[in-house]
Order: structure tokens, then C-alpha cells, then sequence
């Protein structure tokens, strides 16, 4: 007796086309092992094209099953779009039944329990971990058994942080902004919060960091190095 055939529609959000390509070829390598499993698989390489195909699938009432996910990637043209991260809330908001796998250079554990908190992901791969017969292991793990989780994020969870520790969305467009040399005075329409408001959210910010200094320049410096911009 046959087995029944299984397809599934994979997504996969990387700026690295070598990078797509490598899970790309994990997809097809488990679907030679596996026959009765086949992917029908979009790639998109920025944020742009990622939300609009995300947009495709939840509008056109399309399953979507898998998605492999980088956290960097620049932001949309309109800046609605901050990263992979927005990229994941979004995922979740419209297509909650999608399997999310979060792949990130980063290994700081601020960004990671920020991540977890906010996404709560199928599969999570610090990039630096991730060898070919790996990436073969999330697809099978997180379609049958999720999640899965390569051994730099094991490790991180096992330290716990302080939830004071993770940032929110309006924080981290915060942060965004003065990266960028955005002027107070705008920024309070971007984010949606009167001056006062950003400044008590800067000051928080800098305790969370352990910043004296009331210049912001050392708060992009240490925000940009735990990956949050």
C-alpha cells in the first residue's frame, strides 16, 4: 500500500543568496530521502519582498508551512519593517499555523531570550552552528517533532536573563531611530510616544545596558553590539 504524499509550501527570508541557497538544498536533499515529501519553495532576500510574499499567502488563504528566517536583514523602504523579527511577529499575526525557524548570527543572550519572547519559534539556528546535515535535522525535526535548536542557543537557555532584560517593539524602534540621527522632534511621530515619553524610555534603556554617560552614542554603540540594531 502507497504512502500518501505530504506538501508542504516553504518560505525562506535570507539577504545571503548563498546562504538561501544552502537551505534551499536542504529542503530538496529531504525530499530525495523522503518520497513521499515534496517542497514547493519561495525565497525572497529582503524585507520588501518578504512581507509582500507573506502577504500573498495570508490574503490568497495559502498554507504556509515552513519558513526559514534571518533577524538581519535591513529594513523595508518604508520602514514598517525593522528586521527579520518584525518579519516573525508578522508571520505570526497572519499565518499563526506557519512553522517559524529562526536563523541569526547573533549569539548574545539578550537577543536571544528577546527573540524567544516575541517570536517563540519552531526551530532556532545560530548560523555559526549550522552545517548541511544540520539544516536537514531542523527541517525534519520541526515538520515532525518542533522544536529544534542548534547548541549555541542550548547553551544560552540555560541562562536565564532577567525579563527586564527584553526589549519591546517600540524600544527597539527606538533604538533604530538613533542609530540613524533621527531628531527628537520626528521621532515622536515614528514611534507614537511624546518626547517625555522617548526620554524615559532612553533612560530605562540605559539601565537595562548599564550606561552612565547621557550621551546616546554609547547606547547605539552597546545595542548595535548585542544585536538589537
Amino acid at each position: 500500500m502507497s504512502q500518501e504524499q505530504k506538501h508542504y509550501n516553504a518560505l525562506i527570508i535570507d539577504d545571503h543568496p548563498l546562504i538561501s541557497e544552502a537551505y534551499k538544498s536542504a529542503f530538496l536533499f529531504y525530499e530525495r530521502q523522503h518520497k513521499t515529501i515534496s517542497f514547493d519553495i519561495k525565497v525572497c532576500h529582503d524585507c520588501d519582498s518578504a512581507i509582500e510574499q507573506i502577504y500573498k499567502f495570508s490574503n490568497n488563504q495559502i498554507s504556509l508551512d515552513i519558513v526559514f528566517l534571518d533577524i538581519s536583514l535591513p529594513p523595508s523602504k518604508d520602514r514598517k519593517i525593522l528586521s527579520g523579527e518584525d518579519l516573525g511577529l508578522k508571520i505570526n499575526e497572519l499565518i499563526p499555523e506557519a512553522k517559524i525557524i529562526i536563523s541569526t548570527t547573533f549569539n548574545d543572550n539578550y537577543r536571544i531570550h528577546s527573540i524567544f519572547k516575541n517570536i517563540n519559534p519552531d526551530g532556532f539556528l545560530i548560523k555559526n552552528d549550522v552545517a548541511p546535515k544540520e539544516l536537514v535535522l531542523a527541517i525534519d525535526h520541526v515538520i515532525n517533532d518542533p522544536p529544534y535548536y542548534s547548541k549555541t542557543v542550548m547553551k544560552l537557555l540555560r541562562r536565564q536573563v532577567s525579563s527586564d532584560m527584553l526589549l519591546d517593539l517600540t524600544d527597539r524602534k527606538i533604538l533604530y531611530e538613533l542609530s540613524i540621527g533621527t531628531k527628537m522632534r520626528d521621532m515622536s511621530d515614528i514611534v507614537c510616544l511624546s518626547i517625555p515619553g522617548i526620554q524615559k524610555r532612553k533612560r530605562h534603556l540605559k539601565q537595562i545596558f548599564g550606561i552612565e554617560s547621557p550621551d546616546d552614542k554609547e547606547l547605539v554603540l552597546i545595542a548595535r553590539e548585542k544585536g538589537f540594531i
